[in-house]
């Protein structure tokens, strides 16, 4: 199984703004830059499209509607997942106002560019207030059928472990803590997983043998570290995602902020097997509490007609 896509889908933000439902979990959320946050975003987002398709990358863009009012629309990752067999799989969302981007116009523009078998909707776990917000939640090495996840109020540790067996993943949980010792809300703002390397906040993870488990993983899958602080971390440089163009040349995408925060060693690293693609998303950053990563769900059903 590919690790990473040339086919990604993003949603072109109506209404975003800062979200409150959001915010009592979400440390990277912020009510600086608020003014105009609608507009800001859908300039942030059209550049960062235009970025992806200038290095030859198919990018499906479908614009969210103002009604029901979805403010974190832009971020469709948690909410929905495409995969190699055919499958959708939709999520159960922690945040009411967040449910509401299961939007079925989303999944009929998907249906008529790309096949699908069949959908599996997890959604009713809401009820039951347990939650897990794809791949936010879940950090997936998806050629050595391996998936992370940092538990917190956003990933519940025994529906992490029910989905890993129905869709055939090794399972391995973890906590991990910010400089405050809150829970991280998601396991992609501090870790990353590519084909040949893991971008990883080590620092976020206090159990020893915890820690251990994680870098004997690495070991095994072959995976290069490139550690980075908690600072970084809080510059989203944790949250990025490998992806390929249609030619299979691959890329590590990330935003300015993140790019800026790194190390002159760490991007060598980096560019010793992908190229980077960053773009300034700064008023989604802040008032999001997302970056880069989030913005993308990396689509690896059978497209109908080359595209």
């Amino acid at each position: 199984m590919h690790q990473n896509t040339s086919h990604l889908l993003m949603i072109e933000p109506a209404a975003f703004t800062f979200n409150e439902q959001t915010a009592v979990n979400n440390s990277f959320q912020s009510t600086s830059l608020i003014n105009h946050s609608q507009h800001n975003a859908l300039e942030e987002f059209n550049l960062f499209v235009q970025t992806l398709r200038k290095h030859d990358i198919d990018v499906t863009v479908i614009k969210d509607t103002e009604q029901p009012h979805t403010p974190d629309s832009v971020f469709p990752n948690n909410w929905i997942s495409f995969h190699s067999n055919g499958t959708v799989i939709l999520y159960p969302m922690f945040a009411p106002n967040r449910r509401l981007e299961r939007k079925e116009h989303v999944l009929n523009f998907i249906e008529e560019k790309f096949h699908i078998n069949k959908i599996e909707n997890l959604s009713a776990a809401e009820n039951k207030n347990i939650f897990l917000e794809g791949t936010g939640s879940m950090v997936l090495d998806r050629t050595n059928k391996i998936a992370y996840a940092c538990i917190s109020p956003r990933t519940h540790k025994d529906l992490f472990e029910e989905w890993c067996k129905q869709f055939n993943f090794n399972p391995i949980s973890f906590t991990a803590t910010d400089v405050n010792g809150n829970l991280i809300y998601h396991t992609n703002v501090m870790m990353c997983i590519a084909e040949q390397f893991v971008v990883i906040c080590l620092d976020t993870i206090k159990n020893i043998k915890e820690k251990e488990i994680l870098l004997q993983q690495f070991k095994q899958t072959n995976k290069e570290i490139i550690e980075i602080s908690f600072n970084q971390m809080n510059h989203f440089g944790g949250n990025m995602l490998q992806v390929k163009n249609k030619k299979n040349k691959q890329f590590l995408v990330m935003s300015s902020q993140a790019y800026n925060s790194l190390t002159e060693t760490q991007i060598q690293t980096i560019e010793k097997y992908n190229s980077i693609i960053h773009s300034n998303i700064k008023t989604i950053e802040t008032n999001g509490g997302g970056s880069a990563r989030c913005m993308i769900a990396e689509i690896f059903l059978q497209p109908k007609w080359n595209l």
